[in-house]
């Protein structure tokens, strides 16, 4: 009996994973609407991806895998059985190459295939939000075909693919980031009108200066760390015209005119702006080949005891990669969190509504009774019928652009040298950050500038 309601049950989850999001996933959030559920389910295929990355690239795992008998060549052998898998190949950093390349190529797949979908009487808007069983097995069979890429000039090439796409992403985050601001700024404003405004306005005040307070803490320590007297000019140069930026964009946004155009806008986000800006400063330096203005974080526990003299030139890190560092767990930590928030965000800001390809929203949950069909089963409601919410392309744009960011970050935006042996850090990602700091504190300043601008385009 119990065997029949297993199968039972099987049959019904199998039923979900080849039907809509609505049935996938109503169980886990029913009072909501499909156009989210599917986005959702989206990116748990990006962070699923992401964390077999993470498990690939740890330390230790290739001898792991040697230890299993007649698993991997050169590992442990059972008599009569040779191992054939490449276990150079499935772990480290060309492991993490190969699955991201997959994820992208999925990604970018049905960017293309959803290119103007106008709302979901689509025929295409069924495999948007539906077959999620059989778009999990197209992504494991490109995962799986992607391990058998030869080496050859895959990783140098893709490495550059990975760069373009990360200065991209990087300017999605921040975009992201604003909208968060702007967003979480009119929640609170909001409530204080309905409600204790001392108690609303001083908390708003108080997480504003909070972040500035991270940003200048952090501004001084670059300098103290990652700046020398004779020496780290480019640094010192990064350092202070981030900081001037980030003043002048805090300055534009609580000017008369600019609140009389947009009253929304204030010091959360730029606070929020100048902190993730200051971040990617931080990101840059660290990938400076330049070892003297970019001492390691072990070191800066524990000085070595000899520095090399001046004049020497700039020393390459070495084979063995510190994959896990500082500023690559907070890279994956506002990696997750914007991606989550892409997935579910309900804005009704119009410049970045036209920025992300989005269209205000009714919000994200709804009624019990909206969610109830005729057969009593609760289920996501489907708002797209008369227009999408949200461009699909772009959205799979967005991930596949999320995709090269992970490769990226997981190994440090190091290069791989010409005999695949050791990794090496390099001006160009240095140079990739910083401008893509300085492009999204212009896109941010726009967004704040654009109504006073362009007087007769409405930014309402």
């Amino acid at each position: 009996m119990g065997a029949c309601l297993a199968l039972g049950s099987l049959a019904s989850c199998a039923s979900c994973l080849c039907g809509s999001a609505s049935c996938l996933l109503s169980s886990c959030c029913p009072s909501t609407y499909n156009s989210t559920v599917s986005r959702l389910a989206f990116s748990f295929l990006l962070l699923l991806g992401t964390l077999v990355s993470v498990i690939m690239i740890l330390p230790g795992m290739e001898e792991h895998l040697k230890k299993i008998p007649g698993f991997c060549v050169g590992g442990a052998g059972i008599p009569g059985i040779e191992g054939k898998v490449n276990c150079d190949v499935i772990v480290g950093y060309k492991s993490v190459y190969r699955m991201c390349f997959a994820m992208a190529c999925f990604f970018f797949l049905f960017s293309i295939i959803m290119i103007r979908v106008r709302s979901s009487k689509d025929p295409r808007a069924a495999i948007q939000n539906g077959f999620w069983f059989f778009k999990f097995l197209v992504l494991v069979g490109i995962t799986v075909g992607a391990f058998f890429i030869p080496d050859g000039i895959f990783t140098t090439v893709w490495y550059y693919f990975g760069v373009v796409g990360s200065f991209i992403f990087i300017l999605i985050q921040l975009i992201l980031l604003v909208d968060f601001a702007h967003s979480w700024n009119q929640s609170w404003l909001e409530r204080a009108e309905e409600g204790n405004q001392k108690c609303w306005y001083a908390a708003l005040l108080s997480v504003t200066v909070i972040n500035f307070a991270f940003a200048f803490t952090a501004i001084v320590l670059f300098y103290v760390f990652y700046t020398r007297p004779d020496d780290c000019t480019e640094h010192k140069v990064f350092i202070s015209l981030n900081f001037i930026f980030c003043v002048v964009v805090s300055i534009v946004a609580i000017m008369p005119k600019v609140q009389e155009a947009q009253p929304s806008s204030g010091l959360l986000q730029a606070s929020l702006i100048s902190l993730y800006t200051m971040y990617v400063t931080w990101s840059a330096m660290t990938n400076n080949p330049n070892r003297q203005c970019n001492p390691s974080l072990l070191s800066l526990v524990h000085p070595a005891s000899t520095t090399p003299p001046p004049g020497f030139p700039p020393t390459p890190a070495p084979a063995n990669v510190q994959w896990w560092d500082a500023q690559g767990i907070v890279g994956l930590l506002i990696f997750l969190f914007c991606t989550l928030y892409a997935s579910i965000r309900s804005s009704n800001n119009a410049q970045v509504n036209r920025l992300m390809q989005t269209e205000e929203d009714q919000g994200l949950t709804i009624t019990d009774q909206d969610t109830t069909g005729e057969d009593g089963v609760r289920r996501a409601v489907d708002n797209e019928e008369e227009g999408v919410t949200y461009s699909y392309s772009f959205f799979h744009f967005s991930l596949f652009l999320a995709s090269l960011y992970i490769m990226m970050t997981l190994t440090n935006w190091y290069k791989p040298n010409s005999d695949y042996e050791s990794m090496q850090t390099s001006m160009p990602a240095v140079w990739v950050k910083i401008c893509s700091s300085w492009l999204g504190l212009a896109i941010y300043l726009w967004t704040l500038v654009a109504p006073l601008v362009l007087p007769d385009r409405d930014f309402s």
